[in-house]
């Protein structure tokens, strides 16, 4: 089963490339993209070493002349410091105008490689090579690169856009359980917001929780129904303009709590559970939601492994001023993205603190 979803866009549109086996032929899907010979090959060590060799020798076999760079693993390593680290092996490697980085790995690597290819020399080209699920679905597609300041989430960044995503769903097999379970938060926010029917066949799923679990008829459904909700959106609004901003529903929250919590406690995907957890319960005080399909969304989340409460001892307060840190925020006010049905939401700035802090105190 092989599924390829365009990504429409005015400047350069690409294939989002769903293919079985397709990291064995790397250098054959990059070859027809009229790429230069010299590509940097940016991951960190355990992906490396499970996915390293194949990968080179996919690209070297088609011609490439190959460089790496391993970084460490982990959110809390999605610094400048880490970025430098790719410069310095671009430099070494005398990376130039017509070269390419790929991104070998999950959504940190990702974002850190692609905002390295949009600053390098001003820009060149990248590819990415997702390796979680979280990832494949979400972080690869769309151009949204960049890294972390100290205070927030994704604040020191660019749009640039990825030449190819190859998305290869046998690397799923050696995915931890808890990083699938990140991805699945994603996969969820697409039936939430913009694919009801996608929603509809997870819930009927018997378990969630594993990849060794799920069909892989069913696995590639998630993938290509996630995929096409993400590439349908960015093509009709590449740089947040308006409708893009749907994509971080549970992401308001959810980067706050990631970044008070250092980046140690919860990863993403768990973090943008409690965010959907937490604007759901914000959408039903505000009358948008009825509590039924609320409590829907609660149980798939909860069914899938993720968390559904706010981790013990976060200061509820630093939440709230944190908010105010978001990218979108606007005139001082913060902007929620909320369910108004299952497959629908809207934008909003008619959340108070006061309803927020109430939400957030019986998450607690």
């Amino acid at each position: 089963m092989k599924s390829i979803i365009t990504v429409e866009l005015p400047q350069q549109s690409y294939e989002v490339a769903i293919a079985p086996q397709g990291l064995a032929h790397l250098g054959n899907w990059m070859q027809p993209l009229q790429l230069g010979q010299k590509v940097l090959l940016v991951s960190n060590p355990m992906i490396f070493k499970r996915y390293g060799e194949a990968a080179i020798a996919a690209l070297s076999q088609a011609g490439f002349q190959v460089a790496q760079c391993i970084l460490p693993p982990g959110e809390r390593y999605k610094t400048l410091n880490s970025l430098q680290k790719i410069y310095d092996a671009a430099l070494a490697h005398r990376l130039e105008r017509s070269s390419t980085i790929v991104a070998l790995g999950g959504g940190v690597i990702g974002d850190m490689s692609g905002f390295a290819a949009a600053t390098w020399l001003r820009g060149i080209s990248f590819v990415q090579v997702p390796t979680s699920l979280l990832a494949m679905v979400d972080a690869s597609i769309g151009g949204k690169t960049g890294v972390n300041h100290p205070n927030g989430k994704n604040l020191i960044g660019a749009f640039h856009q990825p030449r190819l995503v190859l998305i290869d769903p046998q690397v799923l097999t050696t995915l931890p359980p808890r990083e699938f379970r990140a991805g699945m938060a994603e996969v969820i926010k697409y039936g939430i917001i913009w694919d009801a029917d996608l929603f509809q066949q997870l819930e009927a799923a018997f378990r969630l929780d594993q990849p060794r679990l799920i069909a892989p008829e069913l696995l590639q459904t998630i993938l290509t129904r996630s995929c096409q909700a993400k590439a349908h959106v960015v093509s009709q609004d590449e740089k947040e303009a308006g409708l893009r901003a749907i994509l971080n529903y549970g992401h308001t929250i959810g980067h706050a709590v990631e970044s008070l919590t250092g980046y140690r406690v919860v990863n993403h995907g768990e973090a943008v559970a409690i965010g959907m957890v937490a604007a759901g319960e914000i959408a039903v005080a505000l009358g948008l939601w009825n509590r039924e399909e609320c409590d829907r969304q609660h149980q798939l989340i909860a069914k899938t492994g993720l968390p559904t409460r706010l981790p013990p001892g976060l200061d509820l307060e630093a939440i709230l001023d944190s908010l105010q840190t978001d990218k979108k925020v606007k005139s001082g006010k913060v902007r929620f993205i909320l369910p108004t049905q299952i497959g629908s939401v809207t934008i909003t700035d008619q959340a108070s603190a006061e309803v927020i802090r109430e939400v957030l105190q019986n998450l607690a």
